[in-house]
């Protein structure tokens, strides 16, 4: 019976010393990871180290550790540090070293903005190993959970309430405390306790009116400048044609803070935001521009904005400012979200082709809708329509239809088998670093599987 199984034998000791290059496969997607790290530049962040005390862990490690985690589901630098321990391939990342969970912890959060530069050096090593050469791209956005609770959000008719609720608490406490030798007290109220309790609160409630103000401030100055555009193009229509514009005045805007205006006490560079499925949540608007050949995200960015109609110009800019070597973007395909004829307008400056849908697809359309031709582009027609007509050619619709298997799979994996589903870093700078981190293990999974 005994010769039907493999002998095991857990106490005796290598007869050489074991070899941490033996511990993983030759292609494993932690081997990879390594290699590309070598051939960072990480100047900056090497120079940042003072050199006092004892030696710090190479950035390299913590680096390797960082994209490493981020690829495969591991974000918490608690469990970071478990894993050097427990996981083959993170114990061959850290050379069987140790780092704890503070020292990752502060890595990341302190060289955030020196991370960022590395995303398009990865881009650039995609490019010398063949695999990347730009030119279309797909861009959409998902909403990523902040590191707060929508129900630790305070509306500003809420926080007015509260704020009065409070302040009349706190006169009773006083009035309590000058009775407080002639009349007994609640038995286990502590007026000093529940005086700083409330003080504390009211100093909360006030920081977040002041920020409910300073945003109402922002809004107020966009909406009136767009008003006083609408009434100066109205004023300008009426001097052409001699006649009073038809229709009813542009009303101006309110000034003030709104009652459902409100702010996040966890997280409040966060944003209330719809989220596929229904509902609400606190988040923010992760945006990905993605090579349409390779899948690889050649620009990301984060956004405060619920709707994605204002993120076309900071994509496009920022695609405009890769390196020449990586070649050009021609083409960008975007959902119905993005359209607007100033986005359109965008796209054209930095001669990059638009493909922007101006309406929602039905699905299942009938067979003389899906191969039905357009009728014959008009000759003085504008950027719009231009666009409509390339949508609906034949190319036009096969190269649009590549925008859903393109940048949607991405984030589906992301969230799904990477599992990045929420921040863990609070405030919209550490959040976009963090997005950036999470695009660039994105890469590097890819470029792994593409090598393979």
């Amino acid at each position: 019976m005994s010769n039907r199984f493999r002998q095991v034998d857990r106490e005796t000791l290598f007869l050489l010393p074991p070899s941490m290059d033996d511990w993983l496969p030759k292609e494993h997607l932690a081997r990879f990871i390594v290699e590309i790290v070598a051939q960072l530049d990480l100047t900056a962040i090497k120079a940042a180290y003072a050199g006092r005390g004892s030696k710090a862990h190479h950035p390299e490690t913590l680096l390797a550790l960082l994209f490493y985690g981020y690829a495969t589901g591991v974000f918490s630098s608690r469990k970071l540090e478990r894993a050097t321990y427990d996981s083959v391939a993170f114990r061959y990342i850290a050379a069987n070293d140790h780092p704890d969970h503070d020292t990752i912890a502060t890595f990341r959060k302190r060289f955030l903005p020196e991370l960022t530069p590395l995303f398009v050096q990865i881009l650039l090593i995609a490019r010398e190993m063949g695999f990347l050469k730009l030119g279309k791209v797909s861009l959409d956005g998902t909403k990523i959970k902040a590191n707060a609770s929508k129900h630790r959000a305070l509306s500003w008719k809420h926080a007015c309430k509260l704020e009065a609720q409070l302040k009349a608490e706190v006169e009773e406490l006083l009035r309590h405390a000058e009775e407080a030798d002639r009349s007994d007290l609640p038995d286990g109220l502590d007026i000093p306790a529940e005086l700083a309790r409330r003080e504390e609160r009211l100093t909360a409630i006030a920081q977040a009116k002041a920020e409910i103000e300073r945003r109402a401030a922002e809004r107020y100055a966009e909406e009136q400048a767009a008003h006083e555009k609408k009434l100066a193009e109205r004023q300008a229509k009426e001097q052409k044609s001699g006649k009073k514009a038809r229709g009813k005045q542009p009303k101006p805007p309110v000034d003030g803070p709104r009652n459902k205006d409100q702010v996040n006490l966890t997280d409040e560079e966060s944003r209330i935001m719809p989220v596929a499925g229904g509902g609400f949540e606190q988040c923010y608007n992760a945006q990905a521009s993605v090579d349409v050949e390779t899948m690889l995200i050649i620009e990301g960015h984060l956004s405060q904005n619920p709707n994605d109609k204002l993120e076309i110009k900071p994509a496009v800019e920022a695609l405009d400012a890769l390196p020449e070597s990586l070649g050009t973007i021609d083409t960008l395909l975007a959902d119905a979200g993005y359209y607007s004829e100033t986005n359109v307008g965008h796209c054209l400056r930095h001669e990059i082709l638009p493909y922007i849908s101006d309406s929602r697809d039905t699905h299942n359309p009938t067979l003389k809708e899906r191969f039905a031709a357009p009728g014959p582009l008009p000759e003085k027609a504008d950027a719009v329509t231009k666009m409509r007509h390339r949508l609906k050619t034949p190319d036009g619709r096969a190269l649009y239809a590549k925008r859903k298997c393109t940048v949607e799979p991405v984030f589906g994996i992301i969230k799904a088998v990477m599992g990045f589903r929420q921040f863990l870093l609070r405030g919209v700078e550490c959040a976009r670093g963090e997005w950036d981190l999470v695009c660039m293990a994105w890469n590097l999974k890819r470029l792994h599987a593409l090598a393979a």
